[in-house]
């Protein structure tokens, strides 16, 4: 019982605590560098710096996530990027920015706005239902989506559904400062190794 409101006070409080405290943080170092990803991006194609999308967070509730744009503008906004079938050109920026995870650095805003957490399941497109009622058997859905995830540093992209969703419902069992942590400090080892990133466009 114990354990349990150890357990729920950390989720409601403790933890998102220090998500305002990273990503106000992150946003105010990385400023400078976020700011020439933006010119670089409009020297290098056309179409808008930022690209927004439609993903399932806490509860399966809709919110618009924010990523640096690397696909060309016109580009559906409804499907997985590594479920597309057009065959699509990237330039040089655009394919380091997604294998580096630079384009993911604006969700530290969503992250302040309480849409994400820094670590959770990875927040999916609604139309990928597979994956969210395969989430469901092991409550994956009950908690706020992730800048990173258990799943992201055990496979990421060489995962199937099954495997994410497994992984995702572990995360939720083992929450804790302790294993969001040990989450975190991974994290940034597999974003500087590219392990387990497979692009479709590469």
């Amino acid at each position: 019982m114990k354990e349990v409101r150890r357990k729920t006070i950390y989720i409601r409080c403790i933890k998102r605590i220090i998500d305002v405290i990273i990503a106000l943080s992150g946003i105010i170092v990385l400023f400078v560098p976020m700011v020439i990803v933006a010119v670089l991006i409009t020297k290098d194609s056309s179409g808008s710096v930022l690209f927004t999308q439609i993903r399932s967070g806490k509860n399966r509730k809709p919110f618009k996530i924010l990523k640096f744009r690397t696909l060309p503008p016109d580009s559906p906004h409804y499907i997985a990027s590594n479920n597309m079938t057009d065959k699509i050109r990237l330039t040089p920026l655009q394919k380091y920015l997604r294998k580096s995870s630079i384009d993911e650095l604006p969700q530290l805003y969503n992250v302040l706005k309480g849409d994400m957490s820094i670590v959770g399941p990875r927040p999916v497109i609604c139309e990928e239902t597979d994956l969210l009622c395969e989430r469901e058997k092991y409550g994956a859905n009950d908690v706020l989506p992730g800048l990173t995830g258990w799943a992201q540093i055990n496979g990421r992209d060489e995962l199937d559904i099954h495997q994410k969703a497994r992984l995702d419902g572990e995360y939720v069992s083992k929450i804790s400062f302790a294993f969001d942590l040990k989450c975190f400090m991974l994290s940034i080892n597999y974003v500087l190794t590219h392990n387990g990133f497979k692009d479709k466009f590469d």
